[in-house]
């Protein structure tokens, strides 16, 4: 079978991440280690790191991933903002070192309407000055974006051209965002939609660079360029096209997180049993 975790909040202390992970009928699972939504971040304490670390040893879940907060934006111009993003890549790439947390996953940002070329030449400067500084531990993944205005990462060619410029080759891989790729007008649907992604992906980056994979519905049509997420088999892709991705090899061999709305109509618990009975079938 698949392993399959949602996103879980750390309100009380980032080691309740775990045991809400372990309620929820998680195999892995993913946090914001800090407050996502602001630039300064709470040092992490001693007791709740050796708690956290313990109880997921004991928990047997696995892997834990570790998600950029929202604000920093490492292809932007603007040398404040730009500087303070970069400070904060370092920042919870330790963070991922001190908790034990193999996988920190991070957008690419945006150009601000300056090109692709300078966007991605500042995400390459900032990957590499930040694994420069930071302790080993953590590999950065990359994640797809869904073919937003001036974003940084919306091809496959383009995340493969950011990967080429890191200097640091063994701490950078990639996660494959499922609602993304489709907003970026990746057919993920039918199987022959699917492999020619999977292709397309092998060619320009290597498929073996995948560490993790988001796994969620999109509220948008394939190449709406929306990153708008919906509960698995509620949206575009719906759930045929998630039954063809779940039994694709390189899909069930991977951490798959489901970063997923929780509401009247479903919960998190909902969607791990919604993606375990596609799997399955």
């Amino acid at each position: 079978m698949v392993r399959v975790g949602v996103h879980v909040s750390i309100a009380g202390g980032i080691a309740r991440s775990v045991p809400r992970a372990k309620d929820a009928g998680c195999d892995t699972f993913q946090i914001f280690s800090r407050n996502p939504r602001g630039w300064k971040a709470k040092d992490l304490d001693d007791q709740d790191v050796g708690e956290f670390r313990e109880w997921l040893k004991q928990s047997g879940i696995s892997p834990a991933v570790d998600h950029m907060p929202y604000l920093p934006n490492l292809a932007g111009s603007d040398p404040d903002l730009y500087g303070k993003s970069v400070d904060t890549l370092t920042m919870e790439l330790n963070r991922c070192a001190v908790l034990g947390i193999p996988y920190l996953v991070t957008h690419l940002g945006h150009h601000q309407g300056e090109g692709i070329g300078p966007g991605r030449t500042r995400v390459i400067d900032a990957i590499n000055t930040a694994l420069g500084q930071a302790d080993k531990g953590a590999m950065l993944l990359l994640e797809n974006t869904a073919g937003e205005k001036n974003g940084v990462g919306n091809t496959f060619e383009d995340i493969g051209a950011v990967l080429d410029g890191v200097v640091d080759q063994e701490r950078v891989g990639v996660c494959f965002d499922t609602c993304h790729a489709f907003g970026g007008g990746y057919e993920l649907r039918t199987a022959r939609g699917l492999q020619e992604t999977l292709d397309n992906f092998d060619r320009a980056i290597g498929l073996s660079r995948v560490r993790v994979v988001h796994c969620n519905d999109s509220k948008g049509d394939l190449g709406s360029g929306l990153d708008r997420h919906e509960h698995i088999g509620l949206g575009y892709i719906g759930e045929e096209g998630f039954r063809t991705i779940l039994h694709h090899p390189f899909f069930r061999n991977l951490p798959l997180i489901c970063e997923t709305p929780e509401d009247d109509r479903r919960n998190d618990a909902g969607n791990l049993t919604k993606v375990r009975e596609l799997a399955g079938d």
